[in-house]
């Protein structure tokens, strides 16, 4: 252990116990969690950022759509704006944050897009809005334990899983690891494509110490072509990436296999961009003298969006959706149940 985590020990021993105190009152009854009538689907993980829970929501929505009417309540992290939001038209990132505007710019024509701190007042309302809803996707909500969901799904990144993490602020986890036991499966996301059976099986043995019998599964990250933000034109394979992410590390690694980085320009996740960004970016692309294309993430394309002509080089966004490695179709299967129960 290094000096600095041997420091702040203490502090993850009292973090850990006023979290173990909380969900025991949840347990107990003590503090009560609100089942609704329909069905509820928690997304969540233990710990902080970047485990894929935007793929998977989005997973969740392509999968259930043509059958089901409905809708996604998020609490709306890094918007300008408080309480419960309906998203429309007139909103954007700011108003209602980046991936629920990613949400509604993809499924808001056939999804209820909404954002609410306090999720249990949020549900009803949504309810009233929309009475026909049948499904309500939870986003980022396995500490939410207000809601009772009918079903939850936690994620755990192949790269730093659960099992080896510490709470905080030793660690990145938000709870002690035994809070797993609250999923109905766990996925391993963002795995290599060519995952061995071996390693599956020591993930899943590392997994089942805390968890017992539940299922779990393995994800991974495919990249669409990129896609124009303003209708440009790709100007070179040599490109610029600029991301504002929890890891950033797999979105340069797989631009590197694909195109060649001059820069990344790699901000804080749900970094709220401003004119001298923009400018520090097209500045760097201006003195290198060349045709260039600068890359970015589909969640910070959408915070993007309105600075418009200050976009003056090629941007483009890099599309993501999870894929399960080999049985997505019990996944599928399990999901369903889970409604039709």
């Amino acid at each position: 252990m290094s000096i600095l985590r041997f420091l702040l020990f203490p502090f993850a021993l009292l973090y850990d116990g006023i979290t173990r105190m909380r969900n025991h009152l949840y347990n107990i009854g003590n503090k009560p969690s609100v089942e609704f009538d329909r069905t509820v689907i928690s997304v969540g993980n233990l710990n902080v950022g970047g485990s894929g829970k935007t793929p998977m929501i989005e997973y969740l929505v392509r999968l259930l759509q043509p059958q089901h009417t409905l809708a996604i309540l998020s609490r709306g992290y890094g918007r300008k704006t408080r309480g419960l939001r309906f998203a429309s038209n007139a909103d954007s990132a700011r108003t209602i944050g980046d991936e629920p505007y990613q949400y509604f710019r993809k499924f808001g024509d056939k999804t209820l897009v909404t954002v609410g701190e306090d999720r249990v007042l949020a549900i009803p309302e949504i309810l009233h809005q929309q009475p026909e809803t049948d499904v309500i996707l939870l986003d980022d909500a396995f500490q939410h334990r207000a809601v009772k969901p009918q079903f939850s799904i936690l994620l755990t990144e192949f790269s730093r899983p659960f099992y080896s993490d510490y709470v905080l602020p030793v660690g990145t986890l938000r709870e002690a690891r035994s809070g797993v036991k609250r999923a109905d499966v766990v996925v391993v996301t963002k795995c290599p494509v060519d995952l061995t059976k071996e390693k599956k099986e020591e993930i899943t043995q590392h997994i089942k110490g805390y968890t017992g019998d539940s299922s779990i599964f393995f994800s991974t990250i495919r990249y669409g072509a990129p896609q124009p933000i303003h209708g440009h034109t790709w100007a070179s394979n040599e490109i610029v990436l600029v991301s504002g992410i929890a890891k950033s590390t797999p979105f340069e690694a797989y631009a590197r296999t694909q195109f060649s980085v001059l820069r990344h320009f790699d901000f804080a996740d749900h970094h709220s961009y401003t004119t001298d960004d923009i400018q520090s970016i097209v500045d760097f692309c201006n003195r290198q003298g060349k045709p260039l294309s600068i890359l970015t993430t589909e969640k910070d394309m959408v915070k993007l969006l309105p600075f418009g002509d200050a976009l003056v080089f090629p941007w483009f966004y890099l599309p993501i959706e999870t894929v399960f490695i080999d049985n997505g179709a019990e996944f599928d299967g399990l999901i369903r149940e889970a409604i039709q129960s």
